[in-house]
C-alpha cells in the first residue's frame, strides 16, 4: 500500500505542545519539527494532502524535505507543567487555560528546546482541491480516524478512490505517489561531508542561509525579478557538494527553474557585463529571451568571484555574439 499523509494546515492557529506555531504555504511547503508525532516518517515521493477545519485544501507529492537544527520555545502550565494542552485565547483573559488542570494564567513556563525542523517542498505537483472532501471525510480516510495528531497516515488507495468519486475525478490521476519502493526513498544516516541523510540529502544550515538571502534580496529572483517566495530557491553559486559551506556572498535567490538551468550551465552571468548569457535554449522563448538581460540584484565583488568561476567552468573566457551564445 502506498502512503499518503493528511496534514493539518491552520496557519497561525496551528500550535503544537505549547509552541508558537508554524509558517505554512499550502501550495508550496509545510513545516513541522521533531516535537510533532510522526515527524520523521514522511518521505520523498509520499502523497501529502493538506486540510483544515473546513475540509481538504489540496494535495501533491513530496519533492524534497529540507531539515535543519533550531531552538524553539515550548510553553507549559505553571501549575501542572503540562505542555501539550496550552492554547492562546485571543479575546479572553487570562490568555492561557490549561486543558488538564483548568488553571488560567497569562505567563506560562518557557523552556528552550533544541529540535530538528522539517519543511516539505511540494509545489511542482500541487493540485488545489478546496471543498472536494469535508473535514469528516478526510478524518475517516486516515488509518486512525479518531486521531488528534496534526500529521496522520492514510492509504493512498483509499484517498484516490475518494477523489475519483468526487466532482474532480481527474485529480486522482494527476497526483499519485512515486513508484520507487518507499524503503529506498527513506534511507537514514550521516555523512562526514556536512550533509545529513534523512528523506533526502540535507544541507546543514540551509534554512538560515535562505532566510539571510530573503533579508537581502526580498522576494526577487536575482536574474528575473519579483517572484513569489514559494518559487524561490536559495541557490549556491558553487558546488555545495564539494564545498559543504555557506559563504556569505556565495548564493543568490533564484526561481526554481532558473536555479536548475544555472546549475547545468544553460544560464550564466557574463562577468564583464553582469548580463545573462543563455546557451542551448533557443527552442524555449521564455528562456532565450533572457539573453543579454541585466542581472536584477546588485552583485558584490564576492558574488562575482563565484560567478566568474561558474563562467569559466561552463563558458571559458571568450564570448561570441549573443545570438550564438557563448563558447
Amino acid at each position: 500500500m502506498a502512503t499518503a499523509w493528511m496534514v493539518l494546515a491552520l496557519g497561525d492557529d496551528r500550535e503544537h505542545a505549547g509552541n508558537d506555531g508554524y509558517d505554512d504555504d499550502p501550495a508550496q511547503h509545510y513545516s513541522w519539527d521533531s516535537t510533532v508525532q510522526n515527524s520523521a516518517r514522511l518521505a520523498v515521493g509520499d502523497v501529502i494532502a493538506l486540510w483544515d477545519k473546513a475540509g481538504l485544501i489540496g494535495l501533491s507529492v513530496i519533492e524534497a524535505i529540507d531539515t535543519d537544527n533550531a531552538e524553539k520555545p515550548l510553553y507549559s502550565c505553571p501549575q501542572c507543567h503540562l505542555a501539550g494542552g496550552l492554547k492562546r485565547r485571543l479575546q479572553v483573559k487570562p490568555v492561557f487555560r490549561c486543558s488538564k488542570c483548568k488553571h488560567e494564567f497569562d505567563d506560562p513556563i518557557q523552556k528552550i528546546q533544541p529540535v530538528t525542523t522539517y519543511r516539505s517542498r511540494h509545489g511542482a505537483r500541487w493540485v488545489g482541491a478546496r471543498g472536494l472532501l469535508s473535514a469528516d471525510e478526510v478524518r475517516n480516510l486516515c488509518d486512525s480516524p479518531k486521531s488528534q495528531l496534526s500529521m496522520r497516515a492514510a492509504q493512498w488507495e483509499k484517498l484516490r478512490d475518494a477523489l475519483k468519486a468526487s466532482s474532480r475525478p481527474d485529480i486522482a490521476a494527476r497526483v499519485k505517489p512515486d513508484g520507487q519502493p518507499r524503503q529506498l526513498r527513506q534511507r537514514r544516516g550521516t555523512l562526514a561531508s556536512g550533509h545529513r541523510i534523512g528523506q533526502t540529502r540535507q544541507r546543514n544550515g540551509q534554512q538560515g542561509f535562505r532566510s539571510r538571502l530573503m533579508e537581502v534580496q526580498g522576494t526577487n529572483c536575482a536574474f528575473t525579478g519579483p517572484t513569489p517566495a514559494g518559487a524561490l530557491d536559495a541557490a549556491h553559486l558553487y558546488s555545495y557538494a564539494d564545498n559543504s559551506e555557506h559563504h556569505e556572498y556565495g548564493g543568490l535567490l533564484l526561481r526554481s527553474d532558473i536555479h536548475r538551468l544555472f546549475d547545468s550551465g544553460n544560464i550564466a552571468v557574463n562577468p564583464d557585463t553582469d548580463t545573462l548569457d543563455v546557451a542551448g535554449l533557443d527552442n524555449y522563448p521564455l528562456y532565450a529571451g533572457l539573453q543579454g538581460a541585466p542581472v536584477f540584484t546588485e552583485l558584490h565583488d564576492e558574488h562575482r568571484v563565484w560567478l566568474d568561476a561558474h563562467w569559466i567552468e561552463h563558458r571559458g573566457r571568450t564570448c561570441v555574439p549573443p545570438e550564438n551564445g557563448c563558447a
